[in-house]
């Protein structure tokens, strides 16, 4: 009876300890996911404000849509980055899907083009159809469903080496909702009936030759099926080895009751500005400078929070672009020092920036006593739109100085 008891209760506390093991490895491939995410995100900000730029020069019409798709590429692939980082911080089990207005007709026509673009690359005809009696708007999570649709059309181009590729969009009502049908097609290599059922296994591929020579986790699949089925839709595959595949994927979407944030196209010069942008990457510095050189104002760097504010204390700035995130002294650490300076320089604006873009970001930031906030990335138009709102500043102590770097 006692060696029983003695057995139970080690038994006991071996299971005390494991789920604490378990926590620690947990929480590391947590960081590591989110450090990924947030180096991933740092270069694609630069090369999404950068083709903003480019979208908005007078260019031809077909470099002009490059740019643009370039510029969508790299917005989908950075609000990738932040789902990342959003599922870590949050510890979210399963699909977690976001509830925001879009324009289906402007996903349809992002994917197409993609598509489109890729065939050419490779030598297929491509056959785009977006009906035309799509809903304005829907509600939903915009970002995994493009996810979704671009790893569709990513496989038919990459089993195709001669023929076309398709894709199709159409709209029926559905008990008041809107119910959207996404068909890919290709003429590749296609799949046999035995292949069909392995495509939904994690970690899995249908035939292990072609996974070999096409390389891939096999995990694509599997998170469209998942995604189709928590949008109350479903993937249905139908294929014939050495003639193609069809890939349909069927979501059922609520009506918008508001519309998207309407994005400024054009990013004309405004007054010109003096401007201290507090961030520590080079890439980004150049980046901003960039942008800020475009839109017609004067930019000094500083790479430190205690930079920033002995840069605030000695010169005359309109506005602060505070990063959160900075060495030493952080951007809200910052914030506040600079409203701690003498009363000619502390009222500056501060808008902060950050990757960190949870409501309890935002209002420890305006907490620290920033007049803003801008989400990373930062487009060119987000930016000239938040520094048309600056008051006109008033003659400095140092007003004039040329325009450097500090700190």
């Amino acid at each position: 009876m006692r060696v029983a008891k003695r057995v139970k209760a080690a038994t006991t506390k071996r299971r005390k300890v494991r789920p604490r093991r378990k926590r620690a490895r947990h929480d590391t491939v947590e960081s590591a996911l989110a450090t990924l995410a947030h180096e991933i995100r740092t270069p694609l900000n630069g090369i999404l404000a950068l083709s903003e730029l480019i979208a908005a020069a007078e260019l031809p019409k077909r470099e002009r849509e490059w740019a643009s798709l370039v510029k969508s590429a790299a917005e989908h692939l950075a609000n990738l980055a932040t789902l990342v980082v959003d599922g870590v911080r949050a510890e979210v089990r399963g699909l977690a899907l976001r509830d925001e207005p879009f324009r289906p007709r402007a996903l349809a026509e992002a994917v197409g083009g993609m598509l489109a673009a890729r065939a050419e690359a490779k030598g297929l005809a491509a056959n785009i159809v977006i009906a035309a009696d799509l809903p304005e708007f829907v509600a939903g999570d915009r970002v995994r469903l493009r996810a979704a649709l671009e790893n569709l059309a990513d496989n038919a181009v990459k089993f195709t080496e001669r023929g076309r590729v398709g894709f199709s969009v159409a709209s029926a009502p559905s008990r008041g909702r809107h119910q959207l049908t996404f068909t890919i097609t290709d003429s590749g290599i296609g799949l046999t009936r035995a292949e069909i059922g392995k495509l939904f296994r994690p970690f899995a591929q249908a035939n292990a030759s072609v996974g070999r020579r096409f390389a891939g986790a096999g995990l694509g699949l599997v998170f469209v099926k998942r995604l189709a089925e928590a949008m109350h839709g479903r993937l249905a595959v139908e294929s014939e080895a050495g003639r193609g595949s069809t890939f349909r994927l069927t979501v059922t979407l609520a009506a918008a009751t508001e519309k998207p944030a309407a994005t400024q196209r054009r990013v004309a010069p405004t007054r010109s500005l003096r401007v201290l942008c507090a961030e520590d990457n080079p890439y980004a510095r150049v980046v901003l400078n960039t942008i800020l050189t475009e839109l017609g104002h004067r930019t000094d760097f500083a790479g430190t929070g205690e930079a920033a504010v002995a840069a605030v204390e000695r010169g005359d700035y309109d506005i602060v672009l505070m990063d959160v995130t900075l060495p030493g002294l952080d951007g809200l650490s910052a914030a506040r020092a600079i409203r701690g300076l003498p009363d000619g320089v502390s009222g500056v604006r501060i808008i902060g920036v950050s990757g960190l873009t949870e409501p309890a970001d935002v209002e420890a930031a305006l907490a620290a006593g920033m007049d803003g906030f801008l989400p990373k990335p930062v487009s060119a138009a987000a930016l000239a739109q938040a520094l048309e709102v600056i008051p006109p500043r008033k003659a400095g102590r140092v007003a004039g100085r040329k325009a450097g770097r500090v700190g």
